[in-house]
């Protein structure tokens, strides 16, 4: 065979391979509404990057008449390519090929590939749209799905009907909504194929690629002392009213721009990456609209599961805190809100990076101290003159501490309100805890966004280490 034989032969093979499964089951898999894995990486990727691994492997299969399907690739596509110009490994099931199952030499590609990746430094993403394998996803650091086409459980709608006689669809066992919203498995929900790939693309742009480098700063001509006068009212007067703590978080950021996490998932607590003077930093915040900011189970896995991804891969804590306590009720209780809830200040104490907490209204007791108090390391701690820190609300606290005032008085409801007012004016303030120094500034809230550049700015050089170990013991 010469020279020009074997270069169409080469030609052929390439586009064989190319094929997958072939047309007809090309064909079926834009009709389910999915991209094919060769279309997905040409989305994720810069255009020209992808250089293909591993195209002519064919499975070792000598049964179920599988032998006479030696489709190339065998139902994976892997390589390397680059996001924004940044080096990323790839794999990406081929549903068209045996459904994208799993086999003994898909698995050795995939092996390949995050071999490759560990050794030079660079980010593995891996697009499943497989039959099985549903615990590969559960140990990666991100999980997105597609509505209406993404599927994750262990035993299916079938299984479940026979054997606990329960009827329930497959979307609501186990679709993209299911997992963002009861389960927390997934963290991100897109409408279709192509809006997930951005997604994914735009995750990237805020994450290092290893855990020795530092994010990549971001573009930015956003002021980085700019005042917003209307912050200052963004706490209203009534204790007891909510604010969206999202507004004060986009108001500071850079351009505004705010990339939550796990959106859908525990909402009374809020996480995602910003950028301040283009210092990317993860975000933890309360938010008062939901439970009032209260921390629950889910709030609490899902906090600590976020700062110790930003401790592992050098990126700084900023903490909004609006907390009033852990959520009571006898549900959390039997839950073990006592062990969930203390995954949260585990992952607080353990975080050696930068670490800024800007308290807005209520931090009362333990819930004060787990968000990246001075207890548990905190680096920089500023507070709003509507603060109140104490270690219960005014309204717990005079009910105990006058109890027998309020029972003998005249009109107990008068009287508690009274003494509820005093409390507040005399200790639910900011003042006393910046007087022992777990406040480092009072500050008014229109500079907030100028104070936490300046403190991350301080913190650029911080060294924090934690006792020797194999590895600490986080109560799971």
């Amino acid at each position: 065979m010469g020279v020009e034989e074997k270069l169409q032969e080469l030609r052929r093979l390439n586009e064989l391979a190319e094929l997958g499964g072939g047309k007809d089951r090309i064909e079926k898999q834009h009709k389910m509404g999915k991209l094919t894995a060769r279309e997905r990486l040409d989305i994720l990727l810069d255009r020209g990057t992808f250089v293909e691994t591993d195209k002519f492997v064919v499975h070792r299969c000598p049964h179920f008449g599988i032998d006479k399907q030696k489709i190339l690739g065998d139902g994976v596509v892997t390589g390397y390519g680059k996001i924004d110009g940044r080096l990323v490994y790839v794999f990406s099931h081929d549903f068209t090929v045996f459904g994208g199952s799993l086999s003994e030499m898909f698995a050795k590609k995939v092996c390949k590939i995050m071999d490759l990746a560990m050794r030079n430094g660079a980010p593995v993403i891996g697009l499943n749209d497989s039959g099985g394998a549903v615990y590969s996803p559960a140990i990666t650091d991100f999980t997105f799905m597609v509505k209406g086409t993404s599927y994750m459980f262990i035993t299916g709608p079938d299984v479940i009907k026979a054997t606990t006689h329960e009827e329930i669809t497959k979307e609501e066992l186990g679709g993209a909504m299911a997992h963002n919203t009861i389960s927390g498995v997934a963290h991100f929900a897109a409408d279709n194929d192509e809006e997930c790939l951005l997604m994914i693309r735009e995750l990237m742009s805020f994450l290092p690629s290893n855990n020795l480098e530092d994010p990549p700063p971001r573009e930015t001509s956003d002021d980085p002392f700019r005042e917003d006068e209307d912050l200052n009212y963004l706490v209203p007067d009534d204790p007891n009213k909510p604010y969206d703590m999202k507004g004060l978080i986009k108001a500071v950021v850079d351009d505004h721009y705010f990339f939550e996490v796990h959106p859908h998932f525990a909402q009374n607590i809020i996480v995602g990456f910003a950028s301040f003077n283009g210092q990317v930093v993860g975000i933890v915040a309360n938010q008062p609209m939901v439970l009032a900011g209260c921390l629950d189970i889910k709030a609490s896995i899902k906090g600590a599961r976020f700062v110790r991804f930003c401790d592992a891969f050098n990126i700084p804590i900023v903490t909004f805190e609006d907390v009033p306590g852990f959520l009571p009720g006898v549900a959390q209780e039997h839950g073990g809100i006592i062990l969930h809830g203390a995954k949260l200040l585990y992952a607080y104490c353990e975080a050696t990076v930068p670490k800024v907490t800007v308290v807005t209204r209520k931090a009362y007791g333990g819930a004060f101290d787990v968000l990246g108090s001075k207890n548990v390391r905190g680096d920089i701690n500023l507070a709003f003159p509507t603060a109140e820190i104490a270690v219960m609300g005014p309204d717990g606290a005079v009910s105990i501490i006058f109890r027998k005032q309020i029972m003998e008085a005249e009109d107990p409801d008068k009287e508690k309100e009274k003494l509820v007012a005093e409390y507040r004016k005399t200790f639910a303030n900011p003042y006393i805890a910046a007087q022992l120094g777990y406040i480092d500034e009072v500050i008014e809230p229109k500079i907030t966004r100028k104070r936490i550049v300046q403190a991350l700015e301080s913190l650029q050089n911080k060294r924090d280490t934690n006792p020797p170990k194999k590895h600490g013991n986080i109560p799971l």
